[in-house]
């Protein structure tokens, strides 16, 4: 990478914490996206030096864009937009529709999301096969992490205003949900 690194942002999607970069030469008009340190767009010689990028990341190809802005004079500035939200509006409202877990099973970090809209289950950037099932007091969605039994329960807090709790059960102990 040169000295052109303007920006950089750490984006949390259901198959991981994806890392962007942004490089633009003001002088001579490149701009480069790097993804996960991988290089997906690259355009030199631009003459205009404000505009947008837009690009997909992760597996779901969720779109992103990179706005560039004139501030003052030969000054700008890089604001990075998820499905056409800002990134913090992104990950506010992200917060709301999975629960993530991170934990550790046989010396490997596993990060668990559960997205409420679809009940996908994914761990490390795979989407898990999981078996759902109704029992007394909510559901249970079933998967296995290695040779571990794990279950994603979904029970009703009792209160409107909480809704539905979701808990993740690995061989039976419970664990801690991660705020991302």
């Amino acid at each position: 990478m040169s000295g052109d690194l303007v920006g950089v942002w750490e984006v949390a999607l259901s198959d991981g914490v994806h890392r962007i970069e942004f490089e633009h030469g003001t002088t001579t008009g490149k701009r480069v996206i790097y993804i996960d340190g991988k290089e997906i767009v690259r355009r030199d010689w631009m003459f205009k030096l404000v505009g947008k990028e837009t690009f997909n990341v992760g597996s779901a190809a969720t779109k992103a864009t990179i706005n560039i802005d004139a501030v003052s004079g030969f000054a700008y500035e890089y604001t990075l937009e998820i499905n056409g939200k800002s990134l913090k509006t992104y990950m506010e409202n992200r917060s709301k529709v999975t629960n993530t877990w991170l934990l550790n099973l046989d010396g490997i970090d596993c990060r668990v999301v559960l997205e409420k809209d679809t009940m996908d289950i994914w761990c490390n950037g795979q989407k898990m096969e999981t078996a759902g099932e109704f029992v007394e007091d909510g559901t249970e969605t079933h998967f296995t992490l290695s040779d571990h039994d794990c279950c994603i329960k979904a029970v009703s807090s009792g209160k409107k205003r909480d809704g539905i709790i979701h808990t993740l059960l690995v061989d039976g102990t419970e664990i801690a949900e991660t705020t991302e």
